[in-house]
């Protein structure tokens, strides 16, 4: 009864739906923050950490997080204000330079806020604006900030998929995505899959072929839609990963002892697999939650 109110409810309004994606522009604008910066406030937490423990001075004492200091120029430290960091407009009245020193503004942050602006109408769009589509843009915010996180990094920060694991068990305990049960074994098998191919790897390589983050994240996607869309899941996360990972070894030239992290491809994964992976693993596994 879950899927079939799931897969047969009407779209969303074409109007909701644009709501969804001017939101979605200016979410995408924090989370070029959150990109930006969680990196760096964890690094400067652990760098305060050792210095703590060893009896040192502390190395950073002054006040960063995701909203102090405010955003300024890397060039020329020039302060950003309100009306220069308006969503894709700002960038295109600057001509993509600083308004001081008139260096270079990186094309990713615009390109940030479209897509998750197109990311949120097409979630507003398949599901609505009731409490599944509100969810699917959370849902879809949190793997936006991880994948470029990791990208950037190789760090999947717990900061981000713990919440939003535990986020995935709350909606469910309503059944909207999938049952509650369904959700919590999701989460276990999730995390168990992945622990278990690293372990694996590791015995026979002697290395390590991903991080615990990954596990974390494998879970969280397990709690939002359940343990039954997990094999297509790392199905079709794997060919994303395999068919990227060759493009950047033939365009980008990069070797492929060059480490690539895999949370990227979970993201993309999960972005198709909360619409569309009950239906596909209904049709061509035979699964019924």
């Amino acid at each position: 009864m879950i899927l079939d109110s799931l897969f047969f409810a009407l779209p969303g309004t074409l109007p909701a739906s644009l709501l969804a994606g001017l939101l979605g522009l200016l979410i995408g604008s924090f989370l070029n923050v959150v990109i930006y910066r969680l990196p760096k406030i964890m690094q400067r937490d652990f760098d305060n950490y050792i210095a703590e423990q060893n009896g040192q001075d502390l190395p950073h004492q002054d006040v960063f997080n995701l909203s102090v200091p405010r955003s300024a120029c890397p060039h020329c430290g020039h302060q950003i204000s309100a009306i220069e960091n308006i969503p894709v407009l700002s960038f295109l009245a600057l001509r993509g330079k600083c308004a001081q020193c008139k260096a270079a503004i990186s094309m990713r942050y615009p390109l940030v806020e479209l897509l998750t602006a197109c990311i949120s109408f097409g979630m507003a769009w398949h599901f609505g604006t009731g409490p599944a589509g509100m969810a699917s843009l959370l849902f879809a915010w949190f793997l936006i900030a991880l994948a470029l996180i990791d990208f950037d990094t190789q760090l999947l920060p717990d900061d981000l998929t713990l919440p939003m694991l535990w986020c995935g068990l709350l909606v469910n305990t309503q059944n909207v995505f999938c049952t509650l049960e369904s959700a919590v074994l999701g989460a276990a098998i999730g995390y168990g899959l992945l622990w278990s191919v690293y372990w694996v790897f590791k015995l026979c390589t002697g290395k390590e072929g991903m991080g615990y983050g990954d596990f974390k994240l494998l879970a969280a996607l397990g709690a939002w839609y359940g343990w039954t869309v997990l094999p297509i899941t790392i199905l079709a996360s794997s060919l994303a990963g395999a068919i990227i990972g060759i493009g950047l070894m033939i365009l980008a030239k990069r070797g492929r002892d060059v480490p690539m992290p895999f949370g990227p491809y979970l993201a993309i994964a999960g972005l198709l697999m909360l619409p569309y992976g009950h239906m596909i693993t209904q049709k061509y596994l035979g699964i019924v939650l």
